[in-house]
């Protein structure tokens, strides 16, 4: 029997157009009516991945097209979030890798396909954007089968179809030279090309879950694709838990997705994408649920491990409480055990410090991005500089993890990328210049090297450099690497902060705070351009007499501040330093906030010092 069922995932670089792409599928699709305002984007669901223009969670959406049910799995394109691609390499059978006209496949790219050719999955690639100035879609098919060859495609999956077109403008063609009309000629390869699911629907019911959803009624939803038979309410299931054990449930609600929503279903046959709500505490990813107790436990792919931890902490400052409203350790703890539930690239462990966890990822931006949601979810919280995570080798030797790094600007700035990589233990592996006057350089570098590095490239390159990075290996500890050479203004006093000393101040280093910014002893004021804390006191008041008014300073000029992202703030601050993250204001602060205290303690044994040896 025929299974007109399609499941597929869509890789590409961070903003190559796929979840543009996602969104002309679903209306080719009739998911939005005639009169029905298209959501643009609309499987970026998350706040923060529309104001970032990137995917974060994998997703699931549906197509209906001549009979056929086309399942989508929209993944991120960076490698922080690579858990989240992984896992969905099980529930596909075949992959469209989109891939930019102009700028080619990058280092992303590479990361996925690598993961979903190692799977045995058919590709289709979609070379998208092909309207673009300089766009150049032959010689990026050219650029896609030299990556095809590097990865070790078979046969089969170097042969893959290509399909060109414009996701922003709704239309695919069978070569660029073709008639531009619309998407059928994308979904008749989709059609013809991915293979339908290996999947018995005679055989007992059995699903690896490959990823969990919430929902507010029910719980834990176990999401995956049926690889046997078909489960829908009421039925008799066994979870098989990794550690080999099994639990017995009863299914009290399935779901299916289609178009944009996630909706109740009668149930789902062999070869589809099913929500699986079964009432079982603590089900996981990775785990297996099946029709029958004596099945076995489908197998799953491995995770890259995490590589950086950072601290988070209960907001212990002069101004705690004021701005959000969940504030204490016990509900900053709650929040990170939730985020387990659904996220299985991070791990969360208490520590021997009161109210103080360590919460580790395969990046500090993925770490960035749970403290960003943590804000805009009302909470506060205090977070560390990131740090790698080492290990020690058989023969006692310090270990730690180095990423490939790919570079790419013009090649003006070359000169200062590659000391920059130097300056960081980097160790250069290739180097390209193209016609166009473009630079591609290939570094290994240790995770160390890389936290800090992606605004130093920004800065060198006035914005036009582009970085990604993969996880290569462990290897022999490098050395210290110095990535801040400037120290800080610190507040001895607290206050408001006035224009009168805010000018004094510039002329002592650039400034993180404006007049009437609220200010604490030991918070970070502004960057002093030499190593080295400068105490300061920016909420000083001017004295007036009978010979000057204060009129003078409301006309005065200052410099407007530098305000930090979270993800820079992060960066920035040193070992000593910790980042205030609330709902309404990002601060950075000395880890001791008394400046005695701190004299003290950078006397005493155990103190961390400022060199940010990483």
């Amino acid at each position: 029997m025929s299974l007109k069922i399609r499941n597929l995932a869509i890789i590409a670089h961070v903003d190559h157009g796929k979840t543009t792409l996602v969104d002309q599928l679903l209306q080719a699709g009739g998911t939005y009516r005639e009169n029905q305002a298209v959501q643009e984007r609309a499987m970026d669901s998350m706040d923060l991945e529309r104001e970032k223009g990137i995917t974060i969670k994998a997703k699931n959406t549906a197509v209906h097209w001549e009979g056929y049910t086309i399942n989508i799995v929209d993944t991120p394109g960076h490698a922080d979030f690579g858990a989240e691609v992984e896992r969905v390499m099980k529930m596909v059978d075949g992959v469209l890798l989109v891939v930019d006209a102009f700028g080619g496949p990058q280092a992303q790219t590479r990361f996925v396909l690598r993961k979903a050719l190692a799977e045995g999955l058919k590709p289709i690639v979609v070379i998208n954007k092909i309207d673009r100035p300089l766009a150049d879609p032959k010689k990026v098919h050219d650029q896609v089968l030299e990556l095809f060859l590097d990865l070790d495609a078979t046969e089969d999956q170097f042969n893959a179809p290509f399909a060109y077109g414009s996701a922003r403008d709704g239309y695919f063609m069978d070569s660029p030279d073709d008639e531009k009309v619309d998407c059928t000629p994308l979904l008749k390869k989709i059609v013809k090309y991915i293979p339908e699911p290996k999947a018995d629907p005679e055989a007992p019911f059995s699903m690896l879950v490959s990823n969990i959803e919430w929902d507010n009624f029910v719980g834990r939803v176990a999401v995956g694709k049926v690889l046997g038979g078909s489960v829908k309410k009421g039925d008799d299931v066994w979870l098989i838990r990794k550690d080999g054990s099994k639990v017995k449930s009863k299914v009290m609600k399935t779901f299916t997705y289609s178009g944009l929503a996630t909706t109740d279903s009668e149930g789902c046959s062999a070869g589809g994408i099913v929500g699986v709500a079964a009432g079982i505490d603590g089900i996981d990813i990775g785990e297996t649920l099946v029709g029958s107790p004596d099945m076995e436990a489908l197998p799953f792919v491995e995770i890259d491990p995490p590589t950086v931890s950072m601290q988070f902490s209960i907001n212990d400052g002069p101004l705690a409480g004021k701005e959000g409203k969940h504030v204490t350790s016990r509900a900053i703890r709650d929040r990170l055990m939730h985020e387990l539930k659904t996220n299985i690239s991070i791990q969360v462990e208490d520590t021997d410090q009161a109210g103080v966890f360590s919460v580790s990822a395969r990046g500090a931006m993925q770490i960035a991005v749970l403290v960003e949601t943590m804000r805009r979810e009302g909470f506060e919280v205090l977070v560390s500089r990131p740090t790698v995570i080492n290990r020690r080798s058989e023969d006692g030797t310090l270990l730690e993890p180095f990423e490939t790094l790919y570079v790419e600007a013009p090649g003006e700035y070359s000169q200062g990328i590659l000391k920059g990589i130097a300056n960081r233990k980097g160790i250069l592996e290739n180097m390209d210049t193209e016609a166009s006057g473009r630079t591609f350089i290939q570094a290994v570098i240790p995770t160390r090297g890389l936290i800090g590095f992606e605004t130093e490239l920004v800065n060198l390159t006035s914005g036009h450099g582009i970085m990604s990075h993969l996880f290569k290996e462990y290897a022999p500890y490098a050395g210290e690497i110095v990535t801040r050479t400037t120290g800080t203004l610190v507040s001895m006093d607290a206050g408001a902060a006035t224009t009168y000393s805010l000018q004094a101040l510039e002329d002592r280093g650039i400034l993180f705070v404006g007049p009437g910014d609220a200010i604490y002893g030991g918070m970070l004021v502004g960057e002093n351009p030499r190593v080295g804390d400068l105490p300061v006191n920016p909420v000083k008041e001017k004295h007036l007499d009978n010979m000057r008014s204060s009129g003078k300073d409301k006309t005065s000029k200052l410099s407007p501040p530098i305000r930090f992202s979270l993800e820079r703030a992060i960066e920035y601050i040193d070992s000593d330093e910790l980042v205030e993250a609330t709902p309404q204001n990002i601060r950075l602060r000395k880890r001791i906030l008394d400046a005695n205290a701190r004299k003290r303690a950078a006397k005493g044994p155990g103190y961390e010092d400022r060199s940010n040896r990483g």
